[in-house]
């Protein structure tokens, strides 16, 4: 078990706390403060977009999150529990086992196939060494990769190889990857970036969608404003280091953006 420093309490809204900071500050040096006392709660099942500019401490907020940035001040609580307070390394692990991860670059073992790479997904678990190749999987990991897959659309690409995909599908692939164990929380680090607009959009929106219906927390990064606005209930922004606004996304204005990216 992992040292837990709070129950998930309900709010008044009927939904737990899924992940809270208060006070949170990272600094590299005195006078290099990245994040400087962030206050935020995100609630099971939101969709949540972070938005600032190249430097205002996006990335370091996610990792802050997920443990793997050391913070400086204030706390972290992940799932009512403590990456800082966790006793061992075999802990923290088991607390990031209930997360799910998709970035910028999907990072396939391009000669493998699609199904083997969901099936990477179960790295982690108990006889995890099993999940490097679908052929030495467990029949029920392969059965959850391919039914992910078949969620993305790409259960008829399970034999091909990742390398003989297209940007948009890899990165399916991807998301199908991060969602196969069935996480609590899935973190996303601009997924729409390196893909063009029309790609982009459709794997956002499978995203967001995929998240919704199985009730999966979402937080994730984006220079896009339409993607933030379209595919999350709230934006949270951040500029040099502070918390800019916190706002339902229907109630984010081009006004609020412009001062956000404004230097």
């Amino acid at each position: 078990m992992l040292t837990t420093v709070s129950h998930l309490a309900p709010d008044v809204d009927g939904k737990d706390t899924i992940i809270q900071t208060k006070g949170l500050r990272k600094a590299y040096a005195r006078d290099r403060v990245i994040l400087n006392g962030i206050d935020l709660t995100i609630r099971s099942g939101e969709r949540v977009a972070l938005i600032g500019s190249n430097g205002s401490g996006k990335s370091t907020l996610l990792k802050s999150l997920i443990g793997l940035h050391p913070i400086s001040g204030g706390s972290v609580e992940t799932l009512g529990q403590s990456f800082e307070r966790a006793p061992s390394g075999k802990q923290r692990q088991a607390l990031r086992r209930q997360m799910g991860f998709v970035f910028q670059k999907h990072c396939l073992v391009q000669r493998r196939s699609v199904l083997s790479n969901v099936v990477h997904g179960m790295l982690g678990e108990a006889g995890s060494w099993r999940a490097f190749c679908h052929h030495t999987a467990p029949t029920p990991w392969r059965d959850m990769a391919l039914e992910t897959l078949d969620n993305v659309n790409l259960a008829s690409f399970a034999s091909s190889r990742a390398d003989a995909l297209s940007g948009g599908q890899q990165q399916r692939v991807a998301i199908a990857r991060a969602l196969v164990r069935g996480p609590k929380i899935l973190i996303a680090d601009e997924p729409a970036a390196s893909l063009d607009p029309v790609a982009g959009r459709d794997v956002m929106s499978l995203f967001a969608r995929l998240c919704q219906d199985a009730g999966i927390t979402l937080l994730f990064t984006s220079h896009d404003m339409v993607h933030a606005t379209e595919f999350a209930d709230r934006i949270v922004a951040l500029k040099a280091g502070n918390l800019f606004f916190d706002k339902p996304s229907s109630k984010v204005t081009q006004s609020d953006l412009a001062e956000v990216f404004h230097a």
